[in-house]
């Protein structure tokens, strides 16, 4: 959603921009474009394949901006921009989930059509926690509510059973062999429709790998710290646990006095701080999806940095 990034973040020369999931740099190659040469890019990504294909990537095509790369989980963000010296931002981009290089590099473990070992961390280097061990050390409770709440996963006691049992006899140490479990626990009526019978399942293991949840929501707030008046921060989601916590955090920070009504001042002192532009989400166009189909389930938020100087509750 390269075209609606831009005119939702309409980023100007010499402002400061911040790519919080760098990826492949395809947004933030735009972006430092479009403030150079007085502006400054920053990208955050933990993955050093990531950071260094970038890095490569933004020398060749836009050799004339100011960028800094920074090594680490966007739900560090203060921790980050502190380390960058910058006094604020301008835009911020939260582009979500799993970037294609990752899902396409077997050896990461994210993807279920390749055997890899039961990995999925988004930093190998710094978490501890992999699929591997949730699948064999969890009990059957917690893997059936993992795969339910962030997989929406409608046979999760069946598989969560399954593993357990499976487990029991050998451990379960690569995607594939997951993956069989997986579809030995679902009615073969149900494999044949709805896509991969694993896609679900692994999208709850990857989630809960990588705290993917507690993340946004750290880095949301952080973002709306950090960002300037006027500031545009612009947040692209792909299932509807992360559109729901972008959804909260936007309307709780537009949200003014919460006083009950019939008292006369305001007595919370709540105002404001952002200005929520999509009220609906915005989705890809059918020309994107045709080109890229991982953009079909893509929700974009938009909101704005009011300015709270000075600004008094009203009832």
């Amino acid at each position: 959603m390269l075209a609606e990034v831009l005119r939702e973040l309409d980023p100007q020369p010499g402002e400061i921009v911040c790519d919080c999931t760098l990826g492949g740099a395809g947004h933030t190659t735009e972006l430092a474009r479009l403030v150079a040469p007085d502006g400054l890019s920053l990208g955050v990504d933990q993955d050093d394949m990531a950071l260094a294909a970038a890095s490569e990537r933004l020398s060749k095509e836009v050799p004339e901006a100011s960028v800094r790369l920074l090594k680490g989980n966007f739900g560090d963000l203060d921790e980050l921009l502190v380390e960058a010296e910058v006094p604020g931002v301008d835009c911020f981009l939260f582009d979500l989930g799993v970037s294609s290089p990752q899902l396409d590099i077997p050896e990461r473990g994210f993807s279920y059509h390749e055997d890899a070992p039961l990995d999925m961390r988004m930093s190998s280097g710094k978490d501890t926690l992999t699929a591997a061990e949730v699948v064999n050390t969890y009990n059957e409770a917690d893997l059936a509510r993992i795969l339910r709440v962030y997989g929406d996963e409608r046979f999760a006691n069946r598989i969560a059973r399954r593993i357990v049992e499976s487990r029991a006899k050998a451990p379960i140490e690569t995607t594939l062999q997951l993956v069989e479990v997986i579809k030995a626990a679902i009615p073969a009526a149900a494999r044949r429709t709805g896509g991969h019978p694993a896609r679900k399942a692994f999208q709850a293991l990857r989630i809960e790998v990588n705290h993917e949840l507690d993340v946004l929501d750290r880095g949301l707030r952080a973002a709306v710290r950090w960002a300037n008046t006027g500031g545009r921060i612009c947040v692209i989601s792909y299932h509807s646990l992360e559109d729901r916590i972008v959804k909260h955090v936007f309307s709780e920070m537009s949200r003014g006095c919460i006083c009950p009504p019939d008292l006369p001042v305001c007595a919370c002192g709540r105002v404001p701080i952002l200005d929520v532009r999509t009220r609906k989400p915005l989705v890809a166009s059918d020309e994107e999806v045709a080109a890229n189909p991982r953009s079909r389930s893509a929700l974009m938020r938009v909101a704005v940095k009011l300015d709270v100087t000075g600004a008094e509750p009203s009832k």
